[in-house]
C-alpha cells in the first residue's frame, strides 16, 4: 500500500524513491510487524486469558512436566502473529503484485482453520479439536486454489516443473501432476510446523530461520541479474515476497518475546498451520519447493518421527521412540526443555546454511 501511495510522489520528494527498493520495504515490514506485536502483545494476552480461564488443554499422555509447567497458559497466540504479519505485509508490499494474494490466502485460511480447531479444544477441554479429515479437507481446498493461481502466474517454461537443488537449468517436468505436488508442499509444510510446535519457542525460531532463507531466495529469484548470475530460475514478481517474509520474521520476533520460556502464550494451531502454509506457498511461488525440505529439515524430521512411530506401532505393536514427535522423545529421556529447544535451533541454522548453498553450488 505505501509503495502504491508514495512512489508517485518520488518526482517531487526524492526520499520516496526508497520505496522502490525491496530491501528497504523488507526492513520496514519487519520493523512494523515487530513493533505492532510488542505494542499489543500484553493486552492481547490479557484478553486471551479473560476468555480462556483454564488455558490450553494439556495432553494427558504427554510429558508429565507439562501438566505442571504449562497448565493455564492461553493459546491462539497465532492471531497476534497473523494480524501483525498481514497488516505489515499489506502496508509494505505493492498491492498490485499478484503473488501477494495467493500466499495471504493460504496464511489467512489456514489461520482460520487453526483458530476453529483451537476454539473447539478449549470448548471441549480436550486436546482433540476438529477431526483430522476435516482439517485436511479444508487445507487441501485452500492449497488447491492457491496452487492454481501460482501456476498461472509462473513463467510458461516453469509452469509445471520442479527445480532440482544443486543442478543448474534442470526442471523435473510433472505436467498436471504438479498440482497435487504443490498441494502436498503447502499442506505438508503447514502440518510439519504444527507437529513441531510443542515446546516454548521450538517452532517459531525455525520458522523465522526458514523465512529468512526464503526472503533471500525470493529476492534473488525475482531479480533477473542475480538469477542469471546464480543460474537459478528467474520468476518475475516474486521479489516482493521477500518483503512478505520480512513481515513474517518481525511478527515472529514479537511473538517470541512472549513465547520465550516460560511462555506467556502459545501460538496454537492458529499460528503453526498458518505459518507453515505461508512458507509452503512462498516455496511454490519461487519454485524452490525442494529447498524448503532442506531449510525446513527440522520440521521434516519431526514429521517423519511421527510417521515412523505410527507405522511401527501398527505393524509390530512396538514404538521406535519413547514418544513422538521427536522433541517429546528427548523430554522422556530426561533432557531439559531449554536444551532440546536450543539444540533444535542449532540444527535448523545448519540446515538453513545447507539450503542456501544450493543457490551457488550448481
Amino acid at each position: 500500500m505505501l509503495p502504491d501511495l508514495l512512489l508517485p510522489l518520488a518526482g517531487e520528494y526524492q526520499i520516496f524513491n526508497l520505496f522502490r527498493y525491496i530491501t528497504f520495504r523488507s526492513g520496514g515490514a519487519m520493523l512494523t510487524s515487530l513493533i505492532l506485536a510488542l505494542m499489543f502483545g500484553d493486552a492481547f494476552i490479557r484478553w486471551l486469558k479473560s476468555h480462556q480461564a483454564e488455558g490450553q488443554p494439556i495432553r494427558s499422555d504427554g510429558p508429565e512436566s507439562h501438566i505442571l509447567t504449562k497448565a493455564g497458559t492461553p493459546t491462539m497466540g497465532g492471531l497476534l502473529i497473523l494480524a501483525c504479519f498481514i497488516l505489515a505485509t499489506l502496508l509494505w508490499v505493492p498491492l498490485k503484485n499478484p503473488y501477494l494474494w495467493p500466499v495471504l490466502l493460504v496464511a489467512a485460511s489456514y489461520g482460520a482453520i487453526g483458530a476453529v480447531d483451537d476454539w473447539l479444544k478449549l470448548k471441549k477441554r480436550s486436546s482433540d479439536g476438529m477431526s483430522g479429515r476435516q482439517k485436511l479437507l479444508f487445507q487441501v481446498v485452500a492449497a488447491f486454489l492457491a496452487s492454481l493461481i501460482l501456476i498461472q502466474l509462473s513463467p510458461e517454461a516453469l509452469r509445471y516443473g520442479v527445480a532440482l537443488p544443486f543442478v543448474k537449468d534442470t526442471l523435473l517436468y510433472l505436467g498436471i501432476f504438479y498440482v497435487p505436488f504443490a498441494i502436498l508442499v503447502i499442506v505438508g509444510a503447514s502440518n510439519a510446523v504444527n507437529l513441531t510446535d510443542g515446546l516454548d519457542g521450538l517452532a517459531i525460531v525455525p520458522v523465522m530461520i526458514v523465512a529468512t532463507c526464503f526472503a533471500l531466495i525470493a529476492y534473488l529469484s525475482g531479480n533477473i541479474n542475480f538469477s542469471n548470475y546464480l543460474q537459478i530460475h528467474y520468476v518475475p514478481g516474486t521479489g516482493d515476497l521477500a518483503t512478505l517474509c520480512g513481515a513474517l520474521i518481525g511478527a515472529g520476533l514479537g511473538f517470541l518475546w512472549f513465547n520465550a520460556p516460560p511462555a506467556k502464550v502459545f501460538m496454537g494451531d492458529t499460528g503453526s498451520l498458518a505459518l507453515g502454509g505461508a512458507l509452503g506457498a512462498v516455496s511454490v511461488a519461487t519454485r524452490h519447493e525442494l529447498v524448503l525440505a532442506i531449510a525446513g529439515g527440522l520440521f521434516v524430521l519431526e514429521t517423519v518421527s511421527v510417521i515412523l512411530q505410527v507405522a511401527s506401532f501398527k505393524l509390530t505393536g512396538k514404538r521406535i521412540f519413547l514418544m513422538a514427535p521427536l522433541h517429546h522423545h528427548f523430554e522422556k529421556k530426561g533432557w531439559a526443555e531449554s536444551t532440546i529447544v536450543i539444540r533444535f535451533w542449532i540444527i535448523s541454522v545448519i540446515l538453513a546454511l545447507i539450503s542456501l548453498s544450493t543457490l551457488k553450488l550448481r
